[in-house]
């Protein structure tokens, strides 16, 4: 029987350098009988030749398209927005099984070209519910480092939007960058900021809290918030009273407003940083629906209108562990690691096998002409 073959594609998202696998994992593939393709890449974290040195087989840059169609084809984010039709089985995150917006578009390419997506966001042990990978922890950290950087940003430079971000070699240099920066900040302010993180008993939440303890924001003034303080109902005067908002929730179904416009405009907000790390922009069911598009690396933030002073901006990168790409690729794909190991069979895994009846149920879900050529 001939090995399964898993194809590393190269990411298309700008500035996304992290990886589904890494030389580490790659290399534990490969002794356990894979065969791994990797596209060479001019962007992944990991040079091309830490994989050629564990055995890796280089391809093309793009050539997961002309793939034999039996090949497996990993990857993190979404694909380019093309309409050819996708013949492979898939592995990645896709970002249309929420009602997200262009959602039929991007999940109709499957079934039209017989090609199947299991969605790393779906990927649950069946008996725990919990997601058995998850870049959670890594995204809730960058997203407080960027909220953090943004509110002193706003102090120093009255006016002018919190310019382009890029990848940290490194956690410790991403922690000393920030540190300075809420030093500043504290300078100008004659105080340190409140944070509110939302969500703060999930990985994400985990993060963003250390970040901001890491970076010198004192314990008490962190509003640590999760399901039960959320349970009553927004929107939420806490969130307007603190200077930074981290939302880190993971959203299922449809909740009440943590904030909204209304709320924002109030004489005693202070709120002038909203990170919303859960990044839900085109989901109809946002909490924080005081924004309509997806910032980015090169343009990090975009305003809110408001009635009064503070200027408020909002942070909704949908890709922040990219800040810390690394060490970010290095736990995801440890954690994912064991189920990887199982591809070779995955219609009988429980944890493939979820996320391929998810993919079947959503599918149906599709209007008829997305389904066909």
């Amino acid at each position: 029987m001939a090995p399964t073959v898993l194809h590393l594609r190269s990411e298309d998202k700008f500035r996304e350098e992290r990886s589904a696998l890494t030389p580490t994992t790659a290399k534990a593939l490969m002794d356990a009988g894979y065969t791994v393709n990797v596209e060479k890449s001019p962007v992944r974290i990991f040079d091309d030749e830490e994989f050629s040195k564990v055995g890796c087989t280089l391809v093309p840059t793009g050539s997961w398209r002309e793939a034999p169609a039996e090949h497996i084809i990993v990857g993190l984010k979404e694909l380019p927005e093309e309409t050819f039709p996708l013949k492979h089985v898939h592995v990645q995150f896709a970002h249309c099984y929420k009602g997200q917006g262009g959602w039929e578009t991007v999940l109709g390419r499957f079934p039209r070209g017989g090609g199947t997506l299991l969605d790393l966001e779906f990927l649950n042990d069946p008996k725990t519910g919990r997601r058995v990978a998850a870049f959670g922890y890594h995204a809730g950290f960058s997203g407080s480092a960027l909220a953090l950087k943004n509110w002193a940003w706003q102090l120093t430079h009255p006016g002018v939007p919190l310019p382009s971000v890029s990848s940290y070699p490194n956690e410790d240099a991403l922690v000393d960058d920030i540190k300075k920066d809420v030093k500043a900040g504290q300078e100008k302010a004659g105080r340190l900021p409140r944070v509110i993180v939302i969500g703060a008993l999930g990985r994400c939440g985990r993060g963003a809290v250390d970040m901001c303890l890491k970076a010198g924001v004192p314990d008490n003034q962190i509003l640590k918030w999760d399901m039960a303080e959320t349970a009553k109902g927004g929107p939420f005067p806490e969130i307007t009273e603190s200077d930074v908002f981290v939302n880190c929730i993971y959203l299922n179904s449809k909740i009440p407003h943590f904030v909204n416009r209304d709320s924002l405009n109030t004489p005693s907000r202070k709120l002038s940083v909203v990170c919303d790390v859960s990044a839900d922009t085109t989901n109809p069911n946002n909490p924080v629906p005081i924004y309509t598009i997806a910032t980015t690396f090169a343009k990090p933030t975009v305003p809110v209108e408001v009635l009064q002073n503070p200027p408020l901006s909002v942070i909704s990168i949908d890709h922040l562990p990219s800040l810390l790409p690394r060490e970010a690729s290095e736990a995801f794909s440890g954690d994912l690691l064991p189920y990887l190991l199982k591809l070779n069979d995955w219609k009988n895994d429980p944890v493939w096998a979820g996320a391929y009846k998810l993919f079947q149920e959503k599918v149906d879900t599709l209007p008829k002409e997305t389904c066909h050529n």
